[in-house]
């Protein structure tokens, strides 16, 4: 597990340059934004949703027996905090690794792998198809384990269900300019444990306040230093310090 441990070393060094401090903050703020602009303009349908959940887990009507109302009007904002939260820091992950990731891989390739060339074997189109694959998959994690909530089982979810998103959103876009596809392959089926592990503990990071407006980011900088050491390795190259 060493190469894991030494990808977070130096994408937590990296988080202190000045480059990555605009890439840290505007993904956040799209996203944001996003779901700011998309809960004004669909508040009724949210509420719809968000009160047939509750309805099914028998808290809906406890809440309408509460009284005074501006209880049970805070519980239920607290509700769509909760929803839109996770949705905001899911969104800011597909960001970053779709628009923010040629910025921070140029940053990392010229200081630590200036050798290492480029192959090319992904593209923005593969980005955004591996993108929407590991969206889809990552919302039927949820789906399917639902019932394992009502067992108290379901406390394991989010994380599982982060550490897969993580890894499978970021160790794509973390070689496809460096990469071949084949190479990209042989790294994804070889290092599969370990992308895994990188998954889980950057999607850690996803549930500490205030270190989760940065995990975004360092999630991305931990998987390109991973990505390309490996890649590195596969070639017999010699990484920077």
């Amino acid at each position: 597990m060493t190469p894991v441990f030494e990808a977070l070393s130096r994408a937590f060094r990296d988080m202190f340059q000045f480059q990555v401090l605009w890439i840290i903050i505007w993904p956040i703020l799209a996203a944001g934004l996003l779901w700011l602009i998309l809960g004004v303009a669909f508040w009724n349908t949210f509420s719809v949703w968000i009160a047939s959940g509750l309805t099914a887990i028998g808290i809906q009507t406890w809440l309408e027996g509460v009284e005074p109302r501006w209880i049970a009007y805070g519980i239920q904002g607290i509700a769509h905090l909760i929803l839109f939260v996770p949705l905001v820091f899911v969104t800011a992950l597909v960001i970053t690794a779709l628009f923010a990731m040629p910025a921070l891989i140029r940053l990392v390739a010229i200081r630590d792998y200036p050798s290492l060339a480029r192959k090319n074997g992904g593209g923005f189109a593969g980005s955004v198809l591996n993108a929407l694959l590991a969206l889809a998959i990552f919302i039927a994690i949820w789906v399917v384990t639902f019932p394992l909530w009502l067992i108290g089982v379901g406390v394991i979810i989010p994380f599982v269900a982060t550490a897969y998103l993580n890894q499978r959103l970021f160790r794509y876009d973390a070689l496809a300019e460096h990469a071949s596809r084949e190479e990209m392959q042989a790294i994804f089926s070889t290092q599969r444990p370990s992308l895994w592990v990188l998954g889980l503990l950057t999607g850690l990071m996803q549930f500490i306040p205030f270190i989760n407006l940065v995990a975004p980011v360092l999630a991305a900088l931990a998987f390109i230093h991973f990505g390309l050491f490996r890649l590195s390795e596969l070639r017999g190259l010699e990484a920077g310090p």
